[in-house]
């Protein structure tokens, strides 16, 4: 079942003088439970088209639906209550609020939607052991690692059942250790809890955990590839292939 689906896009910048297309001419599907990855060279769009999903930039042309509802028409009070309650977000830089401990950054997406807090309590600590981070619930950030910081943004991002979780180069800050932990937690949130994951990455390592890869170049589709059945090493590989196609892109989209 189709619980994404782009249609068309198209989204320029600057003005009439100096006209940037970012993204030309965009159009797929995303299934509910898949894990898709975003490639491409900084500048190729990848970026631009999560934003576009995220409506934190609005589309010139075209259509995006979530769950059957055409969300570039939202306004308003439907705008925020689409941003709050349909997706889920896990930025590169974690953005926790420091002054808040794990527990009660977790809990403040249900606090906005008015829980009770025996539901609050119940989904906090669910979600937190699913992603070894109960020990670490009364700590502040200034207290966590890296790598903690981030399965407490993606605890965050998943405990309200959104349609959708967006993630936007997630291991950017991340050591390779922390990096590799993160993204078998994605993995788990993805195979196990059914999370629909959208990732925007550099980096093929990343990548290969996703079941389908699409390729970005000057704001189009370049290529995609699933991974199938064949194991995660051989997905890299694919990949890499790929990368090594769009040429002088190789060093940036790596």
């Amino acid at each position: 079942m189709s619980i994404l689906k782009v249609e068309k896009i198209e989204k320029y910048y600057g003005s009439r003088s100096s006209l940037t297309k970012a993204i030309d001419n965009i159009s797929f599907e995303v299934e509910k439970g898949e894990f898709v990855c975003f490639m491409g060279a900084s500048g190729s769009g990848k970026t631009t088209l999560l934003n576009c999903i995220s409506t934190i930039d609005n589309v010139t042309s075209g259509h995006i639906f979530l769950g059957g509802y055409d969300i570039t028409k939202l306004k308003g009070n439907e705008l925020n209550r689409y941003r709050r309650e349909e997706l889920g977000f896990i930025f590169q830089d974690f953005n926790l609020l420091d002054t808040l401990t794990a527990y009660e950054n977790i809990a403040l997406a249900l606090s906005i939607q008015n829980s009770r807090n025996l539901e609050i309590d119940r989904k906090v600590k669910a979600i937190a052991s699913e992603l070894d981070i109960k020990n670490i619930l009364d700590k502040y950030p200034y207290q966590m690692s890296g790598g903690e910081k981030q399965r407490v943004a993606s605890a965050r991002a998943v405990i309200t059942d959104a349609k959708l979780i967006l993630a936007d180069e997630p291991t950017g800050a991340l050591d390779s250790k922390s990096s590799k932990m993160l993204l078998e937690k994605f993995n788990h949130l993805n195979k196990v809890m059914g999370s629909t994951i959208l990732m925007v990455t550099h980096d093929a390592f990343s990548a290969s955990y996703a079941s389908r890869v699409i390729f970005i170049k000057d704001g189009k589709i370049f290529k995609e590839i699933n991974r199938g059945e064949t194991s995660r090493k051989d997905f890299f590989n694919k990949i890499i292939d790929v990368v090594t196609l769009l040429g002088g892109d190789l060093n940036d989209a790596l």
